[in-house]
């Protein structure tokens, strides 16, 4: 099947959320004369605008089509000269002129540099900051290029030696040493670090409570420290096994990330694009939520001026923005109908889990829901990408509902999610003294009725950031 690029985009607005489509939109407006938006979606504007005879020469059109975009940017202006002979009176309230469409956006795009926030302080801009009130002159540039060369956690990339190398200068060894026992001085503490002993060494003064422990442990037995192997930090120590255990929970309160704070990701916040609310009935009904999405129309002027039948080259420039225009509507239609029966058939097969709660999830499968739509898995996948639903039980992915499953001893079909919070209730419930190893992890969940080999609860227990048994055991 060959795919004509109407098709291509009609599949990429299913795609788009719900603010990459608002995205879109406002993209298409600026772009497209003959596209408006209106306050209201009333009657009158669902309507399609009445069907104009588009026959012209078809040699000539054809000719045009191949113009460039300077002759097409020409036509534009052209348009807009002609569309002045025009009267206004068929706009509503709220509704955008085409031709103040520049303006608009001029003015948009200025709010928008007079809301944006300032830069953040990044973690080279905040260390160069101190370096320079205390550094002597001779060490600034090769700290500055210590600095520069931190990673976004605050570590050393290389070597001492090969960057004293790499920066060219006649820097000597004690020098280079100097400047980066000066930028290891440096807040946050930790920073400028060539590894995770050093780093975590670092953040220990003479007031850190449990400190020479603490050292000991980080400096000679970090690993068995990761490994919980604390009767061995014992017998190597001579401390007592609470003076380590105690040592160990002070360690917790050190970052080894230092630099993490100053990159920090920007809150990302969700907009579901649909939600489920029951309804009189008690039935859960799916609604769209579109109150961020600018309701389009045609502008009808521009179909007043073909049926004025123009010239030809300005007939086909207002053709082509009217085919496009009404596509663009089509397409968004079409997303909302089939985003709101996918959602709805995924409701009507997770019942359990909005009136009981995740645990109670099903097993769901997209091809399920293709069946029951009545349209190609693919589409159903594309419905549900990066989309969000709001439910009586929170805001959840759409692709939150799909998943597989296996059979319970009692032959019901149970989803691997709820496999996965059975496998973090029986951990969270063992006894830490002794701890259940993965071969005793497959023989208490088998007691629920899942039966599943040892390398199943291996892979879950790793993707759930379980730690081993050792690690789990408390002495």
């Amino acid at each position: 099947m060959k795919l004509a690029p109407r098709m291509i985009q009609s599949m990429e607005i299913l795609q788009l959320p719900l603010m990459a489509l608002q995205e879109r939109i406002d993209q298409e407006l600026a772009e497209n004369v003959v596209l408006e938006q209106v306050a209201n979606r009333t009657e009158e504007y669902k309507q399609d605008p009445p069907e104009v005879d588009y026959d012209a020469p078809k040699t000539e059109i054809d000719r045009r089509e191949m113009v460039n975009d300077d002759n097409n940017a020409s036509d534009f202006e052209r348009l807009l000269e002609i569309s002045k002979e025009w009267p206004d009176d068929n706009y509503t309230s709220g509704s955008r002129p085409s031709s103040n469409r520049i303006e608009e956006d001029g003015d948009r795009q200025n709010d928008v540099m007079a809301n944006c926030e300032n830069r953040p302080e990044t973690l080279h801009d905040h260390l160069l900051e101190q370096f320079y009130c205390d550094a002597p002159e001779h060490l600034r540039d090769f700290g500055e290029y210590l600095i520069h060369n931190l990673d976004p956690n605050g570590r050393l990339q290389s070597s001492l030696p090969e960057l004293a190398q790499v920066f060219g200068a006649n820097i000597t060894h004690a020098d280079a040493e100097q400047a980066l026992k000066l930028v290891q001085r440096l807040d946050p503490p930790g920073v400028g670090a060539r590894d995770l002993r050093e780093c975590l060494l670092l953040q220990i003064t003479p007031e850190t409570p449990l400190g020479e422990i603490m050292a000991t442990l980080i400096g000679d037995h970090l690993d068995d420290v990761l490994q919980n192997r604390l009767p061995l930090i014992e017998r190597k120590t001579g401390y007592s096994l609470d003076a380590v255990k105690a040592a160990i929970e002070q360690m917790r309160t050190l970052e080894p990330y230092p630099g993490r704070i100053f990159d920090a990701p920007a809150i990302q916040t969700i907009t579901p694009d649909l939600k489920v609310e029951k309804n009189d009935a008690d039935v859960y009904v799916v609604e769209l939520i579109d109150e961020y999405v600018p309701q389009l129309r045609i502008n009808r002027r521009y179909v007043r001026m073909l049926e004025a039948n123009p010239d030809a080259a300005t007939k086909e420039f207002i053709k082509r923005k009217i085919e496009s225009a009404k596509w663009l509507i089509d397409s968004i239609e079409q997303r909302y109908n089939t985003l709101k029966r996918v959602a709805q058939s995924i409701v009507d097969q997770q019942l359990e889990f909005l009136d009981l709660g995740p645990e109670y999830i099903k097993p769901l499968k997209m091809q399920d829901v293709a069946d029951v739509v009545g349209v190609h898995v693919t589409t159903v996948s594309r419905a549900v990408d990066d989309k969000y639903i709001a439910t009586p039980r929170g805001i959840f992915p759409l692709k939150r509902f799909f998943g597989g499953g296996t059979k319970t001893t009692d032959g019901e079909d149970v989803a691997w999610e709820n496999i996965r919070l059975k496998l973090k209730e029986v951990v969270d419930q063992e006894d830490k003294s002794d701890p259940l190893s993965d071969d005793a992890l497959v023989a208490e969940l088998a007691k629920h009725g899942f039966n599943l080999a040892r390398r199943t609860v291996t892979k879950y227990r790793k993707a759930m950031n379980i730690p081993s048994s050792r690690q789990r055991r408390e002495y």
